[in-house]
């Protein structure tokens, strides 16, 4: 299977490593109390790699499928926006 193969490109591989990692963030954060957890860099770099995937994914002109790919990169992005908002966020409350 394509998914597999990590030198050709796949947007199902891509998007399903930033849901993954993007349910991973959230058991580990213990939302909505969030608690200080160094292992959410785990799924942070997780998610930068799958939007990097999906990324590799994009062509030079501009078809539907090009669009479809800038809205999967767009949902990665909100993904690792937010793992790092719940990575940060305990830290800015321990200090103030």
């Amino acid at each position: 299977m394509r998914i597999f193969h990590l030198r050709q490109r796949s947007l199902l591989r891509g998007t399903l490593v930033a849901l993954a990692s993007g349910g991973a963030g959230f058991a580990l954060s213990g939302f909505p109390a969030l608690r200080p957890n160094l292992w959410l860099l785990t799924p942070v770099l997780l998610c930068a790699l799958a939007a990097a995937d999906t990324a590799r994914c994009m062509q030079k002109r501009w078809n539907f499928y090009h669009g479809a790919v800038l809205l999967l990169l767009y949902s990665d992005l909100m993904i690792l926006l937010l793992l790092l908002f719940f990575l940060v966020v305990p830290y800015a409350r321990m200090l103030a």
